[in-house]
This record gives structure tokens, sequence and C-alpha cells, in this order.
């Protein structure tokens, strides 16, 4: 894997650079916030159409209560409007904490003596697996330290391991990656692999800071990092994951960079990004936190539904680093996956370690719930759990997926699809009392359809899936 500078054939506008501090902060403090002006722009938003820059900015300087009550207000309806009541589940597994870079705020970084250094070998890669889809799990995402060993090659055969493991019922039908950047010829050799989405967070997009937390290792290359994602466009990766990691630095310059971001995307390869990720900084071992950027709850509630107003087509995923409360907050407001049944310390699906240990891990979780207590509490309140890969595994991804997500029209395959792989979980995995729950959100919700011609055919697929039909979808 190369991670010096290289000079790539990308379009025009690639190689321009697209983000602006002047004109981010421009944009924070020259922008007034009054009531008509935050209406407008949530009426805009509720059109389905993207936010500009100033627009998001004019959001982020809400501070009257009621006007912030609002933009949460209009994401919970734009998100019932394009999404619908389901939300995505999906389990992170780590496969190697090696790690050659310095990043301050990481339990992984090289210079931390304590990290027990782990890289999962072969048969351990399966018995991971196998306790994840003995639990139901359908979708994961990959992990990697950013670290020679882990190559494209190292990384494609991961993930070919992954899919080819099947127990009773179970199986993984996407695999999703988060990995150190990639030239474009690594990226092709991931793609054949059949990865589903490649994910990397710049961290934070302000580039003094991001200089002074990543101290030395393959991630100081501020630029290098920032146009991975158009590399791996460029090797024909259409679905990828941006993300910001909230408290490193001013929060509302994050959120308007990951905004600035998805406008690049959308003028250079006319799709957006599939996913963007807003996690929030953690206690990590040997990690000293400075609290001088800390977001507090109250504004990562609202620069969720911020997020949502802004970006209204992208999914938004929401992780096991939140502590239960705050993730139903959130989720009202336009959160559209998140984790279930979550352990991040190396092999710890397999040891089913009851504790954390920081020793083994990148940074501290805060739900630690099992997957199917996620599952109860999603049921009980009226949310569909969802384990659907659809869209991926018949072509609805990059423009495609643009094309039907945009204006709304994904919700026609999303809730139907959500449904069969509920229905999937209950057969499979689920306790009586979680199965006597969904199946009456399932009915609950067939009555919302009016195509009749359509519910017959779902009604007809879940009856299928009853008697033993697997990997039913639209």
């Amino acid at each position: 894997m190369n991670y010096e500078p290289q000079t790539y054939a990308f379009p025009d506008e690639a190689m321009k650079p697209f983000i602006s501090e002047d004109e981010i902060w421009d944009a924070i403090e020259n922008t007034s916030s009054d009531t008509e002006s935050v209406r407008m722009i949530i009426k805009k938003s509720l059109s389905k159409k993207r936010l500009s820059l100033k627009e998001t900015a004019i959001l982020v300087n809400a501070t009257d209560p009621e006007l912030i009550e609002e933009i949460k207000q209009g994401a919970r309806q734009l998100k019932e409007n394009v999404y619908g009541n389901r939300i995505v589940l999906f389990a992170p597994l780590y496969v190697g904490n090696l790690c050659t870079n310095n990043c301050e705020y990481c339990g992984f970084r090289t210079s931390n003596k304590d990290q027990k250094r782990t890289t999962l070998k072969h048969d351990e890669l399966i018995e991971e697996v196998k306790m994840l889809e003995d639990a139901g799990q359908k979708r994961l995402i990959l992990v990697y330290g950013e670290h020679p060993k882990y190559n494209p090659e190292f990384i494609a055969d991961s993930v070919r391991t992954v899919y080819k493991v099947k127990k009773g019922n179970g199986e993984i039908r996407r695999v999703n990656i988060n990995a150190a950047p990639m030239d474009i010829e690594g990226f092709r050799t991931v793609k054949e692999a059949g990865i589903g989405t490649y994910q990397v967070f710049q961290e934070t997009y302000h580039r003094e800071a991001y200089s002074r937390y990543h101290t030395s290792g393959m991630k100081r290359n501020y630029d290098y990092r920032l146009t991975a994602l158009d590399r791996a466009q460029e090797a024909g990766i259409d679905d990828v994951g941006i993300g910001a990691l909230f408290g490193l630095y001013d929060w509302r310059f994050e959120a308007l960079a990951l905004v600035r971001h998805v406008n690049h995307f959308e003028a250079v390869y006319n799709v957006g990004p599939h996913t963007i990720s807003f996690p929030r900084i953690k206690k990590a071992s040997n990690v000293e936190l400075d609290e001088q950027y800390l977001v507090s709850d109250e504004d990562f509630t609202k620069l969720v539904a911020i997020l949502r107003l802004a970006v209204p087509y992208t999914g938004l995923i929401l992780t096991a680093r939140e502590p239960a409360h705050i993730r139903e907050e959130v989720l009202k407001y336009g959160v559209s996956q998140i984790d279930g049944g979550t352990k991040i310390e190396m092999k710890a699906y397999s040891e089913n370690n009851e504790e954390q240990d920081l020793n083994s891990e990148q940074f501290e979780i805060n739900d630690d719930r099992s997957l199917n207590e996620v599952m109860d509490e999603l049921i009980d309140t009226g949310y569909i759990p969802s384990f659907c890969t659809a869209c991926y595994r018949v072509g609805r991804t990059g423009e495609h997926f643009m094309e039907f997500s945009v204006p709304g029209f994904i919700k026609r395959y999303c809730t139907p699809n959500a449904l069969l792989t509920l229905a999937e979980y209950l057969e499979d995995y689920a306790p009586e009392k979680t199965r006597i729950n969904g199946y009456k959100l399932i009915e609950d919700s067939l009555k919302d359809y009016e195509d009749e011609r359509f519910k017959t055919k779902l009604v007809d697929r879940l009856e299928k899936v009853k008697v033993g039909e697997r990997d039913l979808y639209f």
C-alpha cells in the first residue's frame, strides 16, 4: 500500500482545494439566524434540496430554543419523508490494531505501549463472524489499524473470508471497511473483493488542528487523507462514507466542512457520500482529553438535526460511542444507521468479554447492550429494525442510488425490505417476547400500505420467510 503523495489523473475539479477555512469561517461569522430565515431553510430542506454552506451556517448559528426545536422537528419530518421509520443495523469488527500513527486522541497510537496488539488470524476471524451471525447480524464494517501489514491484498482477503462464513441461516450480506487511505490500484483491489462502503474520516478538517493532533505516521499527511475518497471514486468505488471526530475542533466548523465535502463530491462525481458519521471523542487508553472543543449533549443533538436537513439524501450513522439515552434522542432527528451488540476489543465477540478493556480497544463505547436489547427498544418505539442490503446487491449505489434517494423514492424499497429482514430475525434469532412484538409491528406497518398490489406481494414474501425462505427483497 502506498501512503505517499502521488499525482493522479483526477478530473480538474478534484484537484482544486475544496476546504477553505476562510470560506467556512466567513459563513459562520457573517450569517444571522432570524426566525424567517431559519424557517425558509427548513422548508427548502423538506423539499429534499440540499442546503448551501451559508444556509447550513444559519441553522448552526440558531440559539433561540424555539428555533432549535423547529430545526429538530424539521429533521424528524424529513427523515420520515425520505426513509420512513426504519433504522439500519450493523456491527463493527476490528481485524487488527497495529498502527504506525500517533493520533493524540486514539488508543491505537503507536506510542501507546499499553495497547495489546493483535491481528486476527484466519480462523479467529471466522470465529468472530460466526458469533456475529449467531446474534443475527447481516451487515459488518471491518476496521483496521493503519499499518503496512493491512495492505489492500490483506483487506481483500479478509473481506472474502467474511463473505464465505455461513452458520445455520446466518450470513453476512454486506461488508463495509474502515481502513487507511490507499492509492487507486489499492482501491481497485478491495473493490474486486466485493466491499460495500469504503469509509474514512478526516477527523478534523481544520488543517492546523489536524497537524497538532497527528504528530507522526502515514496519517500526518492532511491532503493525502482528504483526497482518499476521490481515489476511491476513480477506482470505481461509488459508495463512500465521510465523517469528522467531534471534539477535536469547533463543532460548527466541522459540520460545515462536512457539507463542503459533500459539495465537492457532487461537483466532481455527481454523487454525494453514501453516509456521514459524527462520532464524539471518547475516553481511550492513556489519553488525556482536551476539553476545549468537547461537544455538549445539547449541541450534539442540534448538529445531528442540522446535518439531516443539510444533506437530505445521505445516511447518518450513530455509533455506540454514545450512551443509550442520547442514541434514543437523536434517532428522532434523522439518524438512519446504528450499530447494535457492539464490542470493539480485539476478539471480543468470540471471547464474550463482560468488561471493556481500554488497552484492547480504540476508545470506550457507552452503549454495550446486546443486539436483541437494541432491537427490543427500536420495536417498542415504533422503528423498524433493518438488515437490508438490497440496494447494494442490485446496483442501486452511487449515482443510481441518488436517482432514487434524492426525490425520496428510496422509501418505497427501504420499508418493505426492512420488514422482510426483520421477519428473518424474528424467525431465526429472536426470543419469544421480541418475536411477538416484532410481528405486531409488521402487522401495524402493513396497514399503512395504500398500494394493494404491492402490499399483496410483500405479504406473500413475508409468508415465505415464515416457512423458511431467506434473502427475499424488492
